[in-house]
Formats: C-alpha cells, structure tokens, sequence
C-alpha cells in the first residue's frame, strides 16, 4: 500500500511538473493540438486551422469578440465577479437553460489546457489554468490565442481559417460586420452558421456591432487591439 502510495505521489509530482512546462511552452509556441481540435477530427468534422500572429488579426476580430465575450477583458484577473454572480442568481431560476459566464481567459484555459465539459472537477482545472495564464501570458498573449483556436464552425479553428472558409480572405482584413459575424457563432459554432446564414448570427451580428462602436475609443481595449 505504501509503495502505491510513493507511486501515486511521484505521479502527481511529475504531471504538476509537465502541466507547469507546458504552459510556459505555450506562452510562445501554439499547442500542437487541443482536446477539442482532437474531438472534432474524430467526429467527422475535420480541423481546419491556420494558426497566425497577432499583428496578422484585424483590429475589429480582436474588438469583435471582446464586445461579444468578455468586455472587461483588459482590466480583469481572469474572472467577471460580477458576471458570475448574476450568471448563478439566472440558473437557479432557469434550471433547464444554463448561462454561462466565462471570460476569454477562461475559455482559453478550457480551450487550450482541457476538454469540454460541465463538472465540477474540470472547471476546478479551468480555474487554476485561468489563475496561471493570467499570471504567466500578457493579455495579447490571451487574446492572440483564444482567436487562434476558439471553434468558428464546423471543424473550423482559429480567425485565420474562419476568414478563409467565410470571406475568402485572410484575418487581417475582416471588416467590421465580417468580424461581428465570427464572433456571433462563438457560443455554439456547430448551430450557429454564417454560411448559411442562421437566424441568429443574423440578429446577434448587428446587437455586437453596436457594442463594438460603443467600444470603440476605450483607452485600454485600444491599447490591447493594435
């Protein structure tokens, strides 16, 4: 038993180790690939991704999905207080609609480090890889890799390859209504389509365009996207 026990420690010891390494490895160098990247090869959805720098994302895909996602994200520790608290307080009351309240921060833990899921374990998992990134990365760093592989569709991963598949055209020229589009898909990119064009894109696109313009000027989320 307790050479079980030694065993298990020494286990523990070294997957600490990795998963510490790995997230240093990151803070420069794209991951390979995702468990998410991973699942939709095996689903039957393929994996288009083109993982590119950040001064290589138009502006307005970076304000994009900030004023549709997270728009505190320059000024947080990872974590909306305030978000989740009323995110909690909708759930009680709606049991069967679950609303979520996961900053680009978060979602790059989850993304990146994990799987999807609900439990409790993983986002236990999710809140110490948030904690690490927002210490470790810069928040370009955060933001760079969340458009680099957030799903935007059906096997498709990262603004490079979304660009490509929507508007034939690379991420550094989207326009604003273009960007809008991608951002609208975020929250489930395997329903909500652009080509087609599905209802909801139709009418979300429109409501994050306007959060984009009221946006537009802040002194920090300037500095962050150019």
């Amino acid at each position: 038993m307790q050479r079980a026990w030694r065993i298990f420690k020494k286990i523990l010891f070294w997957l600490f180790i990795l998963q510490f390494v790995y997230i240093i490895f990151c803070k420069w160098i794209n991951p390979p690939i995702t468990f998410t990247q991973t699942a939709s090869l095996l689903q039957g959805y393929g994996l288009q991704r083109d993982y590119v720098s950040f001064d290589e994302m138009s502006p307005n895909i970076k304000l994009a999905v900030m004023a549709s996602e997270d728009q505190l994200f320059p000024n947080h520790n990872g974590f909306d207080i305030k978000a989740i608290k009323k995110a909690m307080n909708y759930n009680k009351k709606h049991v069967t609609k679950v609303r979520g309240a996961s900053t680009i921060s978060q979602q790059v833990a989850k993304n990146v480090f994990l799987w999807q899921g609900r439990s409790m374990f993983r986002k236990g998992l999710e809140v110490y890889f948030t904690f690490m990134i927002e210490k470790m990365w810069s928040k370009k760093r955060i933001l760079e890799m969340y458009l680099n592989v957030a799903e935007m569709g059906k096997g498709i991963f990262g603004v490079q390859a979304a660009a490509k598949a929507y508007f034939n055209k690379d991420a550094k020229n989207l326009t604003k209504a273009e960007a809008a589009m991608i951002a609208a898909v975020l929250p489930n990119p395997k329903v909500y389509t652009i080509k087609p064009l599905s209802t909801y894109v139709s009418n979300r696109y429109n409501d994050i365009l306007r959060q984009m313009n009221n946006l537009d000027g802040d002194e920090d989320i300037d500095a962050l996207i150019k």
